[in-house]
């Protein structure tokens, strides 16, 4: 795994969360990359590698990675692009990009109070990060930076605010922008991190007289409309691949049989709450990474029931016994609403076998 842009902590995460997994994080700073050695130092980090190095020179390392991670990177490098084809570079065939970019509409609030900053000729001083932090709290109620210092933890630390209010190059994509930069730089969107957001059939909009238009509309063009109809996504979080076979192949299916090997996996932030509860249902689903409230998912207790069976081990075939039609549709629609993952490895070994 790559973690290019990794800053302080970024590579010793994912070095944490999968031990397994030989960890290589590069950055362009070396104040993060020797705080990051001290945490190495510290959690015996073994599967942690460590270099002072440009995102845009990764080709360099001459090596291969299963999974590139590169998350509030490439929107303040001189030229993206380059970045990104760099990334590509190093991508092992088959293997996943995880990309994070800023987003326009959301971060409105931001770019208002960058461009006041630059009027009163604002620098990068404690002295002057001080009281602009300070002339934050007179913000008008309503000023559309508002919600982001409420909601964002950036704020509350003066690294935070002079990353977000006095960096010098800062770009943001919106999704149209960012499907046109993903093929510049010569990959091919897989999904979204977090999906539900972008859909049609997820949330109010699903109840909406816009519903089936939306639906109608090739998927690229859904997602745009949708970002505008939301208004307030800060940032884009893909999954993308090298090739589109590879995006293909590892998307999940849900025509013909092979969904029945695939073993589901629930979030972690999936959480089921059972009060104030829809006609009907008997609990709502909710991914508490979603930011806006109308992404719940009701399930009746036939559905509960095939929840309850969900344990990381039993596929879908086994979870689901002779009620098949149920099982795919709300296993499908789990997928949809970010509330399961799948392991695909029994379909996969069962494929190749045959």
């Amino acid at each position: 795994m790559l973690v290019a842009g990794c800053g302080t902590n970024q590579a010793a995460h994912y070095a944490v969360r999968w031990p397994n997994a030989r960890v290589v994080g590069i950055d362009v700073s070396e104040a993060s990359v020797a705080f990051a050695r001290t945490l190495k130092r510290e959690h015996r980090l073994d599967n942690l590698e460590l270099r002072c190095h440009p995102v845009e020179r990764a080709t360099e390392i001459d090596e291969r990675f299963d999974c590139v991670v590169c998350t509030g990177v490439l929107h303040h490098l001189a030229d993206p692009v380059a970045g990104l084809r760099a990334l590509r570079d190093v991508l092992a065939e088959g293997g996943a990009m995880h990309l994070m970019l800023y987003a326009p509409y959301g971060r409105t609030g931001v770019y208002m109070l960058q461009e006041y900053c630059r009027r009163l000729g604002i620098d990068s001083t404690q002295a002057e990060i001080d009281d602009l932090t300070a002339t934050l709290r007179a913000l008008p109620a309503d000023h559309p930076l508002v919600p982001l210092l409420r909601a964002s933890p950036d704020f509350s630390q003066r690294a935070g605010v002079a990353d977000a209010l006095l960096h010098p190059r800062d770009r943001a994509y919106s999704v149209p922008a960012l499907f046109a930069f993903l093929a510049d730089g010569g990959v091919h969107f897989g999904r979204w991190l977090r999906q539900a957001p972008y859909l049609p059939d997820c949330g109010a909009l699903a109840g909406s007289p816009h519903a089936a238009r939306l639906a109608a509309l090739p998927a690229h063009e859904a997602y745009a409309a949708i970002e505008l109809f939301r208004g307030t996504m800060v940032r884009h979080a893909v999954i993308a691949y090298r090739s589109s076979a590879d995006a293909s192949a590892a998307a999940p299916t849900f025509s013909g049989d092979a969904w029945l090997d695939y073993v589901p996996l629930r979030l972690p932030d999936t959480i089921e709450v059972r009060e104030r509860l829809p006609a009907g249902a008997v609990a709502v689903l909710i991914n508490r990474n979603h930011t806006f409230t109308d992404l719940y998912l009701p399930i009746d207790a036939a559905r509960e029931d095939l929840l309850r069976r969900v344990d990381g081990r039993r596929t879908i075939a086994q979870i689901a016994g002779e009620d098949r039609g149920l099982a795919r549709s709300f296993f499908e629609q789990l997928w949809r609403w970010d509330q399961v993952v799948f392991d695909r490895a029994a379909h996969e070994a069962a494929t190749a076998g045959a």
